[in-house]
């Protein structure tokens, strides 16, 4: 059995930081605790610095099956472990979609195969896939995604009665991408009209506004209070929507809402200089915005930091605004992302893990793991909070070879990754050989 012990860290977990060791046994935490003994493990000292639970990222889109040159889930999810997100939802936008549980199954065998990281994956909801929705299971999914607005395919639900079905029978987890076709569409063809197809990167946030969002927020979540639905709303992007969830912890409610990294991070002075880089939907809206979403993670509105992490071609990404494709690559700077923000003022430590790691696993009754807990498996991330990690292509580990964030200079660093027990990144360098495992869903 393998053994590891952990000496000198600081331990963030449970809202609290703590110094403290760490025992591991196989693929779980024996102990955590003071002068704990070594009894053959191989001790790393990890001299101060922090360990979190590895993260986990509840909306990602790896690109497999269907988009080998944009990403596959053995490249992205070794990008995650390099920035220590351990465990991450995949979205079924991919090709063909992951629409019944044939594909789900499809999806299971790749990952078994190929992910680097712990893996669960979405059910996507279709106007006419009502009968597969009520089948699906947690051995199956992790939840419901239904796209209440513009998306890939057929995945559009906007047929009335097919929503308020699934909102009415679901069995596990509704999350809603949040955006009002109808008026996108309207606001895209004034921009055409004026501007043809040169339509400027600054108009983004207007074409997909506040009101489009909001108009699609508004009906998820009434459609959710009217049938007692368990309801995520992915990717909040305004001030105006946070009045329509409450403050609280995660555990007293049945509706939840996640803001993604980027729209903490950035606002819409970017589109200037990072044009079609930074486009993704929802839009990244003001600086208001923006720091009213950091207020509201700060004051328990928004339960879930998560990335969207969308990768799509450089060559796909210089086109023109309609033709860009929309979605940026993230994942593997979460936490550092987050951690900068730490620096800053604006999150805690303890917000950080909460948001990104612990809710996360409550939200999705994610079994054992989220916690620096005994008993729990041993998926941890090991930071130094006084490294420098330079965003460069060489240090990139997309296979879209890049990120809106090139230029940066993270001051922090990931300085080991820890999945089921065994080292996965260290030294600046990831484990050959995937070790992820299929997350196992109960507690709902």
């Amino acid at each position: 059995m393998n053994r590891l012990l952990l000496i000198n860290g600081k331990i963030v977990s449970d809202g609290e930081i703590r110094e403290a060791d760490v025992l591991i046994a196989g693929d779980r935490i024996e102990a955590v605790g003071t002068a704990l003994p070594a009894g053959g493990s191989e001790v790393i000292d990890l001299d101060g610095r922090y360990v979190f639970p590895g993260l986990i990222d509840d909306q990602v889109h790896f690109r497999e099956p269907g988009f080998p040159d944009k990403a596959t889930i053995a490249s992205e999810s070794l990008a995650a472990i390099c920035g220590g997100v351990t465990s991450y939802l995949d979205m079924p936008n991919t090709s063909p979609p992951t629409t019944d549980r044939a594909a789900l199954r499809h999806k299971h065998g790749i990952a078994a195969r190929t992910s680097h990281a712990n893996y669960g994956f979405y059910l996507g909801a279709t106007n006419t896939n009502i009968d597969e929705i009520r089948r699906v299971t947690a051995e199956e999914a992790c939840g419901i995604k239904v796209f209440m607005g513009a998306s890939t395919g057929n995945m559009l639900v906007d047929d009335p009665a097919t929503l308020d079905a699934i909102f009415r029978d679901a069995p596990l987890p509704v999350a809603t991408h949040c955006e009002d076709s109808p008026m996108i569409r309207a606001a895209e063809a004034r921009f055409r009209e004026r501007y043809g197809e040169d339509v400027p990167m600054s108009a983004h946030p207007l074409i997909r506004s506040a009101d489009a969002c909001y108009a699609s927020s508004s009906l998820a979540v009434e459609l959710a209070k009217r049938h007692g639905t368990r309801l995520h709303v992915l990717h909040l992007t305004t001030a105006k929507e946070l009045a329509l969830f409450e403050r609280g912890p995660i555990r007293d409610k049945r509706i939840t809402v996640e803001v993604c990294v980027h729209h903490l991070w950035f606002d819409q002075s970017r589109y200037e200089d990072l044009g079609t880089l930074i486009k993704c939907n929802p839009a990244i809206k003001t600086g208001e915005d923006r720091d009213a979403l950091r207020r509201a993670v700060v004051e328990d509105v928004i339960d879930v930091i998560a990335t969207d992490h969308a990768p799509h071609t450089r060559e796909e990404k210089a086109n023109t605004y309609f033709a860009a494709p929309a979605g940026l690559p993230l994942v593997q700077h979460l936490l550092g992302m987050l951690l900068e923000m730490h620096r800053d003022g604006v999150l805690s430590l303890t917000t950080i893990v909460e948001k990104a790691a612990h809710n996360p696993a409550r939200l999705f009754g994610i079994v054992d793991r989220g916690f620096v807990r005994e008993g729990y498996f041993a998926d941890l991330v090991v930071v130094d909070l006084d490294a420098l990690t330079p965003v460069t292509e060489e240090q990139l580990r997309y296979k879209c070879g890049w990120s809106p964030l090139q230029g940066v200079s993270l001051h922090s660093a990931v300085f080991m990754t820890i999945l089921n027990g065994v080292p996965v990144y260290r030294n600046g360098k990831p484990a050959e050989a995937p070790q992820g495992r299929a997350l196992k869903f109960a507690g709902r």
